[in-house]
């Protein structure tokens, strides 16, 4: 239903009860001092926020008002009489979930405060897929901790949280757009009951202390279902714990909203139109490989395709796709899975990584035969995943025959654009960039961010790739097929047009959309090494 039509029913519903339209909920003191007067589920159920109270009467904004229960219970709950006016139910849930969000260091605020409680009543579990985190009800001190400790992280938009046990205590960091950052430092009494908490929630042993466990659990904030994936390891002082926190609704599907150059989007779609071979994108853990294949693979998805991946493990269930997920324990490996999708009549085929020659030589295998596959490596930079599969064992013919194309990238971190500031460079930020040559240096604009409350003063907010695409060509097929050499692979790639990690870094510092220090952080190693 479009915004036209919501507005329409608004006004036909205010005509029908008497109830006047409330169109900005956010000028109301409540909402502005986050004042939240009803319980959170209630609020939830019931599409209803209050919004203030003068001369003893609470106003109230609610998406029905012919919800007359509802109003009695307010009254009930409340003690006072009420007010009540009428908004879209999209508008009462955004408000409900900025007033119900915690505040700016609630968190650290309740740690200084903590007073651990007796041990009964620290492992007293539940069923945390029951509730939702923003209901802030709950009578144990660790799980109320656990609870605002996730949506602390889930706040401010980080990927991983890590529990790091010291001798005095526990370390709580996040990985904020792929940089960690220390929040918190936990008691040593609270250690032991916060990973017994994670554990019960990921289905772990709980009296497993001596080796790493793998698991996974769901939670909802705020109305949405998010997964995470747990990783414990027993460390010198008790046992570390990483919490993935894997955000469907932050899948990036369509390759036009990765930030790629008009001519990667371009050569990428040429890629993936192609009935065979295999594409490779490359880059180290955690540079965003799997959300690339995701999205080149959304693109084709359709009626018409059958496309199966084997993962390890599937981070984002995607519809229209079968996803078989990698199961060491009974020894179903990347390779096992291959040989079977093979006899699933497959025309996509996506590799989450390709770590040995068995999975290396099927991959090729089906590409040979009628298929598209997709896969990644962990390599520096395009030309290197060539050499990489050389040495895994796999014959020079058989990659310049069915491989398409390589995709290498890295991720930087965005400019905070409430925050952002134009500067002129200085001779050394030049020099490091390779940009020396610059005759009026005055006239070159870089940008940075000064910090502020929406980037928690850190200068920036969100991430965004830079890429090197390297297409297989007649000239590059007949080089490898003379010597996989890293150095005059990428010496060609670069004399038919392409563009590095570094080139389209210092593109997209100059359009303003990151910082000297990021290019220079994930593409300057790799630049010095092709000299």
């Amino acid at each position: 239903m479009n915004s036209k039509n919501i507005f329409n029913s608004i006004e036909l519903l205010s005509e029908r009860s008497g109830v006047e339209i409330e169109s900005d909920l956010f000028y109301h003191q409540f909402i502005k001092d986050k004042i939240c007067v009803l319980p959170y589920s209630f609020a939830k159920k019931r599409a209803m926020i209050a919004l203030n109270e003068i001369n003893g009467i609470l106003y109230i904004a609610m998406a029905d008002p012919f919800d007359l229960d509802g109003i009695e219970e307010v009254r009930y709950m409340t003690g006072t009489d009420v007010k009540e006016t009428i908004a879209s139910k999209s508008s009462i849930d955004e408000a409900i979930e900025y007033c119900y969000k915690q505040k700016e260091d609630e968190t650290t605020k309740y740690i200084q405060d903590l007073e651990v409680a007796s041990h009964d009543n620290i492992v007293a579990f539940g069923d945390e897929n029951e509730h939702d985190l923003l209901d802030h009800n709950s009578d144990s001190s660790v799980i109320k901790l656990l609870n605002m400790i996730i949506m602390e992280a889930f706040g401010e938009s980080a990927s991983d949280i890590h529990f790091e046990p010291i001798e005095i205590g526990l370390i709580v960091r996040y990985r904020v757009d792929g940089i960690l950052q220390k929040k918190h430092t936990i008691s040593r009494d609270m250690q032991t009951p916060i990973t017994t908490r994670i554990k019960v929630l990921a289905k772990l042993d709980i009296a497993e202390h001596r080796l790493p466990q793998d698991g996974r659990l769901k939670l909802v904030i705020g109305g949405r279902e998010i997964d995470f994936r747990i990783s414990t390891i027993p460390v010198v002082f008790g046992e570390r714990v990483v919490l993935r926190i894997l955000d469907r609704s932050q899948v990036v599907l369509g390759l036009d909203k990765l930030g790629m150059s008009d001519s990667v989007l371009i050569g990428m779609r040429k890629f993936i139109s192609k009935n065979q071979g295999i594409i490779l994108v490359t880059g180290p853990t955690g540079s965003g490989k799997t959300t690339t294949l995701y999205a080149a693979l959304s693109e084709i998805q359709s009626n018409a395709v059958n496309i199966m991946t084997i993962e390890d493990p599937v981070e984002f269930k995607l519809e229209g796709m079968a996803q078989i997920g990698v199961n060491l324990k009974i020894d179903l490996t990347f390779a096992k899975g291959l040989r079977h999708i093979l006899r699933q009549d497959p025309d996509i085929i996506m590799i989450g990584e390709i770590r040995d020659k068995d999975t290396a030589e099927i991959a090729i295998q089906a590409s040979l035969t009628g298929h598209l596959v997709f896969s990644t490596l962990h390599t520096n930079d395009a030309a290197s995943a060539i050499v990489r599969l050389v040495d895994m064992g796999i014959e020079h013919y058989l990659l310049s025959s069915s491989l398409i194309g390589v995709l290498a990238q890295r991720l930087v971190r965005k400019i905070c654009t409430n925050c952002k500031e134009s500067y002129v460079p200085c001779a050394s930020e030049l020099k490091d960039l390779k940009m020396e040559n610059q005759k009026d240096r005055s006239a070159i604009l870089f940008y940075r961010g000064k910090g502020c409350k929406k980037c928690f003063n850190s200068g920036y907010k969100g991430r965004l790739g830079i890429y090197e695409l390297m297409p297989v060509t007649t000239r590059i097929k007949s080089q490898i097929l003379e010597s996989a050499d890293s150095n005059f692979l990428n010496q060609i790639s670069v004399e038919q047009g392409m563009r590095t990690l570094l080139d389209d870094g210092r593109a997209k510092m100059l359009q303003g959309l990151t910082t000297t220090q990021e290019v220079l952080r994930v593409a300057s190693i790799l630049d010095e090494e092709l000299v």
